[in-house]
C-alpha cells in the first residue's frame, strides 16, 4: 500500500476544511436569504382617514414569496382590538378584498384608533418571526352622520318636468338629490353649507316614489331627508308612425351602413330605433356630467322664430310597417318646423359641450347652461360651433336638416336636467321659471338664477299645432 507523503495529507486536510467552510457558509447564507424574504405587502384604496358607520375600502395583499394563507383586519382603540376580518385561504399569491367597516357595530367610540392588517404567507423560513402587523395606519372614528336641512323646494313636481331644491348640509363632504334611481348633482350656493340642485322627473316617473336629499361624509356616514314636494301626473299624447320602404332604405344606409343587404331593412331599422336610441340616452347622461357649477343662462329660453311644434314631448309612438306594429318608442323633445335649412339659434347663454353625430339625432349640438341644465339641437344639416365655445342667446349654432332618424327638414329640440329630458315649454315660460325656480331661491334667501331677466316679462307663448298625418310623416324621429 502506497504511503501518502505528509505534504499531500496536509493539502487534503486544508481542502476538506475549505469545502466544509463553504458548505457551512453556503447553508447559512441560504438560511439567511430565506429568513430575510419579505412578507406580505398591503395596500388600501382609498387609504381611510376616518372610520364611520359604513366606511368602504379595498384591501390588496400580495405575497413576495409563496402564497397568502391568512389575513386579519383589526381596529385597535384604547388597548382593545375589534376584529373586522378573519380570512383563511387555500393559497393565493395576490388577494383583493373589498371591505365595508361598520364602525358602530364594532363597538368603537369616536376618537383616534389604529387600523391594522395582519397577514401570513406559507413561505418557509428557518426562524419564526415575531408576530407584527403587515400594515398599520392611524384613523379617526367618526360615527356622526351629516345633518340636512331642506330650506325650500319647488312645491309641485310634474312627470316630465323640472324643479329646484335648496338645502343646507353640515358635516358632509358630498350631497345629491335622488328621484327614484336617478341622482342629480348639487352645487354650492351661498355660505354655511347651502347647496342647490335642479331636479328632473322622467315622463314615466312613478307617483309615490320619494324624492330625497342624501349627504355623506368621508367616513361613509350618510343621511337622507325627504323633499316636501307633491308629485303630479301628466298626460302625454300618442301617435302612429307609418314606415315606408323608401324611408327605411335611406335611414338604414345612413345610420347602419354595416347592415347586410341580404337582411330585411326593417331589422336594421329596429336596431337603430332601439339600440342606437338607448346609446343616445346614455351619451346625453354622460355629457350632462360636464356642467358649470353656476348658472350660465339669462331669462327664459328662446323658441326659434316662426317655428311650430309638430311633434310633442314624451309622445308615445307606435311604428307600423306593412300593416303591423313593429315597435313602440317615446319622443323626448319637440320637433320644430320652419323653412328648409333655417338658422338654429341657441335657446340661451351657455357653453357648447357636444357637437357631431349622435345616432338617431343626427348632427347634434348640446349646450350647457350650468347646474346640470342643458339644451339639445338635433337633425342639423350643418354645425357652426365647436365644444368649448361660449354662446349667447339667439346665436346661430347651425342649420336645420334631416340627418339622423328624420326624413323632413326640421329641428329636434330638447331641454335636459342631468341628462334627463323635460318638457321645453316650462323653460320657454318666464313665469314658470320665476314661480318654480326663482321662488324657492327667494324663500331660501338666495338671489334668483339667471338675473333679473328671469322674472316674468313679455315672453311670447310657444307656438304649437297638430299637423295632418302626411306632413307629420316627413318629420318623424
Amino acid at each position: 500500500m502506497p504511503v501518502v507523503p505528509p505534504r499531500f495529507r496536509w493539502k487534503t486536510r486544508v481542502l476538506g476544511v475549505g469545502v466544509g467552510v463553504l458548505v457551512i457558509a453556503g447553508s447559512l447564507s441560504y438560511l439567511v436569504w430565506r429568513q430575510s424574504a419579505p412578507g406580505v405587502r398591503v395596500s388600501i384604496t382609498p387609504p381611510p382617514r376616518f372610520i364611520g358607520r359604513a366606511t368602504p375600502f379595498t384591501m390588496t395583499l400580495e405575497a413576495a414569496r409563496g402564497n397568502i394563507i391568512r389575513a386579519d383586519v383589526r381596529i385597535v382603540q384604547g388597548g382593545a382590538a375589534a376584529v373586522v376580518l378573519k380570512q383563511s385561504t387555500t393559497g393565493a399569491r395576490r388577494l383583493e378584498v373589498p371591505l365595508t367597516v361598520q364602525g358602530a357595530a364594532l363597538g368603537l367610540t369616536e376618537g383616534g384608533a389604529m387600523l391594522e392588517v395582519w397577514a401570513t404567507d406559507d413561505y418557509w423560513r428557518p426562524w419564526r418571526r415575531d408576530p407584527r402587523a403587515a400594515a398599520s395606519m392611524p384613523v379617526t372614528i367618526d360615527l356622526t352622520p351629516p345633518s340636512i336641512d331642506v330650506l325650500a323646494a319647488t312645491q309641485y313636481l310634474y312627470q316630465g318636468g323640472g324643479g329646484l331644491v335648496v338645502f343646507r348640509v353640515t358635516g358632509g363632504d358630498s350631497a345629491e338629490v335622488r328621484a327614484g334611481a336617478l341622482t342629480y348633482q348639487s352645487f354650492p350656493a351661498g355660505k354655511s353649507g347651502t347647496r342647490l340642485a335642479l331636479v328632473a322627473l322622467p315622463r314615466d316617473f312613478a307617483l309615490g316614489t320619494p324624492v330625497t336629499v342624501t349627504a355623506s361624509d368621508e367616513a361613509g356616514n350618510t343621511a337622507s331627508r325627504g323633499i316636501p314636494a307633491e308629485i303630479r301626473p301628466r298626460r302625454f299624447r300618442s301617435d302612429t308612425i307609418r314606415l315606408s320602404d323608401s324611408f327605411l332604405q335611406i335611414k338604414v344606409a345612413e345610420l347602419l351602413p354595416q347592415h347586410p343587404p341580404s337582411q330585411p331593412l326593417i331589422d336594421g331599422f329596429l336596431l337603430i330605433n332601439r339600440d342606437q336610441r338607448l346609446h343616445a340616452e346614455e351619451e346625453k347622461r354622460r355629457v350632462a356630467r360636464t356642467t358649470a357649477d353656476h348658472a350660465l343662462w339669462a331669462g327664459p329660453f328662446l323658441q326659434p322664430r316662426n317655428t311650430k311644434v309638430f311633434s310633442n314631448f314624451a309622445e308615445t309612438r307606435a311604428y307600423v310597417y306593412q300593416g303591423k306594429v313593429v315597435d313602440h318608442q317615446v319622443h323626448l323633445g319637440y320637433d320644430l318646423a320652419s323653412v328648409k335649412q333655417s338658422p338654429v339659434p341657441a335657446a340661451n347663454r351657455g357653453v357648447v359641450t357636444f357637437t357631431g353625430p349622435l345616432t338617431i339625432y343626427g348632427n347634434t349640438v348640446i349646450i350647457d347652461h350650468g347646474l346640470g341644465l342643458q339644451s339639445l339641437y338635433g337633425h342639423l344639416s350643418s354645425i357652426e360651433v365647436k365644444p368649448g365655445d361660449a354662446v349667447e342667446k339667439g346665436q346661430e349654432l347651425g342649420r336645420t336638416g334631416s340627418t339622423g332618424l328624420a326624413m323632413g327638414d326640421h329641428l329636434h329640440f330638447e331641454v335636459l336636467i342631468g341628462g334627463v329630458s323635460v318638457t321645453p315649454v316650462e323653460w320657454w315660460d318666464a313665469k314658470w321659471i320665476h314661480d318654480h325656480i326663482g321662488r324657492p331661491l327667494e324663500q331660501a334667501g338666495l338671489p334668483e338664477l339667471g338675473g333679473a331677466e328671469a322674472r316674468p316679462a313679455t315672453n311670447p307663448a310657444p307656438t304649437s299645432a297638430r299637423p295632418g298625418r302626411s306632413r307629420r310623416a316627413d318629420r318623424q324621429r
